[in-house]
């Protein structure tokens, strides 16, 4: 399976290193990458990490601007200024930047969350808080169509 699934959270080490979980590391590897592309969310405190894949899936997007258009030059701004690439050690590690860290809040932990076709890189703290506000949102959204179609 090819998709980045579950939560772990891992300790930054006394160099500033984390350990890519086991799991989501054999996917980036199977598919030959070295270095991950990283991008700061627009409306969560995570960064998207994946594959160069990633990267080339967002600039295909724009190629479907207009050039001209300033929707285009703000998306060329964010994924190319407010991203950029994390380089892979040989034993899975990535190096945690100040990149990383000020987006976040990231200090001694990272939970890793799966995104399907790639993955975020949270505060622990702020995942829960995440974690918790989707589920609420979601049982909730349950049971309104509940009652919209009348059961209870």
């Amino acid at each position: 399976m090819n998709r980045f699934l579950g939560h772990v959270t891992n300790r930054i080490d006394a160099k500033g290193r984390v350990s890519v979980p086991a799991h989501f590391r054999s996917i980036i590897q199977a598919a030959g990458h070295t270095e991950l592309y990283a991008l700061r969310s627009l409306h969560l405190p995570a960064l998207d990490a994946g594959g160069p894949e990633l990267l080339t899936r967002f600039d295909n997007h724009l190629d479907s601007e207009d050039p001209f258009a300033e929707t285009a030059d703000d998306m060329s701004f964010y994924l190319h200024a407010d991203g950029g690439f994390l380089k892979l050690d040989g034993d899975g590690r990535i190096t945690v930047t100040d990149f990383m860290r000020e987006h976040t809040g990231i200090s001694s932990d990272v939970t890793f969350a799966g995104a399907n076709t790639h993955f975020q890189m949270w505060h622990p703290e702020r995942f829960e808080a995440h974690r918790a506000k989707v589920r609420q949102r979601l049982a909730e959204k349950r049971r309104q169509e509940n009652l919209t179609a009348g059961k209870s």
